[in-house]
């Protein structure tokens, strides 16, 4: 009986919040494509079989640093604009690891499916908050952004009935992806260059246990999802694909997203008739990138590699991207 009078009480105290936000609970739900379908992902043992030595031959080049199997996931996705199947390959593909900053891409996706949607409205704010959470990877950019997607906001903690009324509208972004097949991942929480406090850390479970969390095949389909237009409509993708754009011939840091991660491997092999665009993610413990290349001669592919325990060794991943451009490119795929 107790926990009857609980449950009623709860749902009482949610609609009274989704009254006082304005809307239901519902009407700002993220929604799939009306016309959406899985992509056509094919787990290829050729393609493993390739991913995997590129894998092994970077962790005994970099065997100095004490690299190992267990520090790396990747996954790699042949795409054509022909085939009726994407190939892929993947080294621990399915491990779930802090994703640091390429969890931006998933907040990216289902911002632009509300756009599209009319659930969301183009402000000149909401537009400077989404270039500098890609382009930038500002953290302060990436919880406005997330506060818009959820109608949350960070403050004290709360009372369990009106936190748990909170995380759900929370959770937003995770039942979107859910809906269209992902899975053993989690997006639901802001990122921060420091440290998170009071409802967000309540949201953590305070110890991590909540924490995002991220595949490097989850990540792997999303770009290749965004790149081919399955995501959103053909304006919104093109914002997107002009938010990832990276170049890494540009003059700037050599530690950003497209000096410092898979582009250094252009820059050190001239490669100039590529071309590039990712996100990447970089904390005190990891070093990621999700990058989709492009070449003069129509090979098109997603390589998605995450490192942990050595975010410091920034030529570990354009090792492991050189090696798997060399393959696709000694032979037809």
């Amino acid at each position: 009986m107790k926990r009857l009078r609980d449950r009623i009480g709860l749902l009482v105290l949610f609609l009274c919040v989704s009254t006082a936000f304005g809307q239901k609970a519902s009407s700002r739900e993220i929604v799939k494509p009306a016309d959406y379908k899985a992509p056509p992902i094919v787990s290829v043992n050729e393609m493993n079989e390739l991913l995997t030595r590129a894998v092994d031959a970077a962790i005994e080049e970099f065997k100095a640093k004490k690299f190992s199997t267990q520090d790396v996931s990747a996954t790699l996705i042949v795409l054509s604009d022909n085939a009726a199947e994407w190939k892929q390959g993947e080294v621990r593909g399915t491990e779930r690891i802090y994703p640091a900053s390429v969890v931006k891409l998933f907040y990216m996706s289902a911002l632009e499916r509300q756009i599209e949607d009319g659930k969301v409205t183009v402000t000149p704010e909401l537009q400077r908050g989404l270039r500098d959470m890609i382009v930038d990877s500002s953290n302060e950019a990436t919880q406005y952004i997330l506060d818009v997607l959820t109608d949350t906001s960070s403050g004290a903690e709360l009372p369990e009935k009106q936190f748990e009324v909170w995380q759900y509208k929370r959770n937003r972004v995770n039942r979107f992806f859910a809906s269209m097949g992902y899975e053993n991942i989690n997006v639901n929480q802001k990122t921060f260059c420091e440290d998170a406090y009071g409802i967000e850390q309540q949201s953590r479970k305070y110890k991590g246990e909540n924490r995002n969390m991220l595949t490097t095949n989850a990540v792997a389909r999303l770009l290749s999802e965004i790149v081919t237009g399955r995501i959103a409509n053909k304006q919104r993708t093109e914002e997107m694909m002009t938010l990832l754009h990276r170049d890494p011939f540009a003059s700037g840091p050599a530690d950003d997203q497209a000096h410092g991660f898979t582009g250094r491997m252009l820059i050190d092999r001239k490669l100039t008739g590529l071309k590039l665009w990712s996100k990447a993610g970089w904390t005190s413990k990891t070093r990621h990138d999700a990058a989709y290349i492009e070449t003069a001669d129509g090979l098109k592919f997603v390589l998605v590699v995450f490192t942990v325990d050595h975010a410091d060794e920034a030529g570990f991943i354009p090792a492991v991207a050189g090696r798997v451009l060399d393959a696709l490119t000694a032979k037809d795929h």
